[in-house]
């Protein structure tokens, strides 16, 4: 037998931890993993210099962005992005113009998309105005819907409760989770409104408007639409200790519910939106530190289910203003996520069987993304090697992202992505992207 790649000299990461062993690649799946004297033939062989290899990442939480935002991110610039944080399969969420919404603007999205894409992608929908088409909507293509509870996107009533349980059932039947994004519109938008009265329009305001209770209103909202709905339901980004705890006590009744954090929402606090200003302005905010020390204990407690970027390319132009409520929110994330956890991982904070879980493992089993998330036979042969040794600073103005910013800019960090594999091609190579546009694959 011979196969069309060997991977050899390395440390792979295996469901049953680290063994020092090779890979054996064939049509874009691992055929074995073994010492390299019991490896097949091959038609190319790759030297991985005793380097760790994981599963890549999947992030199920990216904005694309492309079409009439292409000046913000294009599917190439952004898997690109991705493959360079060492992404195999990242979900782009539908927030986009126009908004992914219905059979027609899924299948033009992805038409644009499989020419340009250099990893995997899969695709959220907003709700349609029509319940009736959730059914033809997954069947072409779609792996979750995305409810964004701040303002209408999609054709869902957000504020009516019938409306949305409906919207529930029909995804309950389809089989397919929702994702949503919890802060509470009305709270919102009456802090919101009392702030501009004052002529506030600092960060204190912004952090005043976006409360933790404007959080947790929506997340209790929402528990009990999926208790009573039983659909999948899964919470993005959750950055607060009144959100976590009642996504705990949820959780612990039985509700079918899963949970989010960011590197983000990790890793910066209030007080350094004050210091980072509008470059670390996103929706929800940065919270207090007793909110982000809830966050790790909630993690390493095992409450959070997945790790995502939240990947929100703006133009620099977009991230000023003179108003705080003018700045677009939203940082860019792809290439810094497994840098900043790696980081985490040598301080102590984090072991590696932890990251796996939250950044690959997990999100394969929650969108149901079959045979990915994990290093075995059978499995499609994404992976990424990391060199674990390697310290250096972030430098944003390398991105291969549009949005050649990040308030972690400068940061200092230890753990680097070498080389990313997609369908078993190499597609980054040193920070260097390999692969031509097109040879990711849209994920249905």
């Amino acid at each position: 037998m011979q196969v069309d790649l060997v991977l050899y000299n390395g440390k792979i990461y295996t469901r049953k931890g680290f063994v020092e062993a090779g890979i054996a690649i064939e049509k874009g799946r691992i055929v074995k993993i073994a010492k390299e004297t019991n490896l097949p033939k091959a038609s190319s062989k790759i030297n991985l210099n005793g380097h760790i290899v994981l599963p890549s990442l999947i992030d199920s939480h990216v904005h694309l962005r492309d079409q009439e935002r292409a000046y913000r991110e294009d599917f190439f610039t952004g898997t690109a992005a991705a493959a360079a944080g060492g992404f195999s399969l990242v979900i782009d969420m539908p927030n986009n113009k126009p908004v992914t919404m219905d059979v027609q603007s899924l299948r033009e999205r992805m038409k644009l998309a499989k020419r340009k894409i250099a990893v995997n992608v899969a695709f959220y929908s907003a709700f349609p105005e029509s319940l009736k088409e959730i059914r033809s909507i997954v069947n072409n293509g779609a792996v979750a819907f995305k409810l964004f509870l701040l303002e209408k996107i999609g054709g869902l009533n957000i504020g009516d409760d019938e409306a949305v349980l409906r919207a529930f059932r029909e995804v309950k039947r389809a089989n397919v989770p929702v994702a949503v994004h919890a802060e509470a519109k009305d709270a919102f938008e009456d802090k919101m409104r009392r702030l501009q009265d004052e002529n506030r329009n600092d960060i204190e305001a912004f952090l005043e408007a976006h409360s933790a209770t404007v959080e947790a209103k929506a997340v209790q909202r929402i528990i009990g639409l999926a208790e009573k709905s039983d659909a999948q339901v899964h919470f993005c980004h959750v950055s607060s200790a009144e959100g976590l705890s009642l996504i705990k006590k949820a959780k612990e009744s039985g509700v079918n519910i899963t949970c989010e954090v960011t590197p983000h929402h990790l890793l910066l606090t209030s007080k350094d939106l004050k210091r980072y200003k509008n470059l670390a302005v996103t929706i929800p905010p940065v919270r207090t530190r007793e909110d982000v020390n809830a966050l790790w204990s909630a993690l390493k407690q095992g409450l959070i289910d997945t790790l995502g970027s939240d990947h929100a390319p703006h133009t620099m132009e977009e991230k000023q203003g003179e108003s705080i409520w003018e700045v677009k929110p939203g940082i860019a994330g792809l290439e810094t996520t497994l840098p900043l956890l790696l980081t985490q991982v040598d301080k102590g904070r984090l072991t590696m069987a932890k990251l796996v879980q939250l950044t690959s493992k997990n999100p394969a089993e929650i969108f149901h993304l079959s045979a990915r998330g994990t290093l075995s036979e059978g499995y499609h042969a994404d992976l990424v090697v990391v060199d674990v040794k390697r310290e250096y600073k972030i430098d944003a103005s390398r991105f291969h992202s549009k949005a050649k910013f990040s308030p972690f800019d400068g940061w200092k960090v230890k753990g680097k992505p070498v080389k990313t594999f997609v369908n078993g091609n190499l597609v980054m190579d040193e920070g260097e992207i390999v692969a031509k546009p097109g040879t990711g694959q849209i994920i249905r």
